[in-house]
């Protein structure tokens, strides 16, 4: 029985797809070692989310809280600065007829 360059060629193919198959099969592992750590990992996020949800809603309503304040000054505000107008509208009112007033005044002295 005689070795040909056919029967090399076929145990070098034969051992190539040997290696890749081996190469595919520590791809898989290392893949599968790599999602169990993403898996640890996601579970301790998701032990860790409700100690987290009291503070950040606290907070959260804290804020609210803020703006709610925030919206109730702004419309204290508004309210003040009508009566001001209004005060402001009135007082302009009497200086105008104080100014009448005194032209009034001033007019019958002159004819005096």
């Amino acid at each position: 029985m005689s070795f040909s360059t056919a029967d090399a060629w076929s145990v070098g193919v034969g051992a190539g797809v040997l290696l890749i198959g081996l190469g595919i099969f520590v791809l898989c592992i290392r893949t599968g070692g790599l999602i169990a750590r993403f898996k640890k990992t996601l579970d301790e996020i998701d032990r860790q989310i409700p100690a987290l949800s009291t503070p950040i809603a606290t907070t959260l309503t804290h804020v609210g809280g803020i703006a709610d304040t925030a919206d109730v000054t702004i419309a204290r505000l508004g309210v003040a600065v009508a009566q001001l107008e209004t005060v402001a509208a009135g007082a302009t009112k009497t200086a105008n007829t104080i100014g009448t007033l005194v032209n009034t005044v001033a007019e019958n002295v002159r004819k005096g």
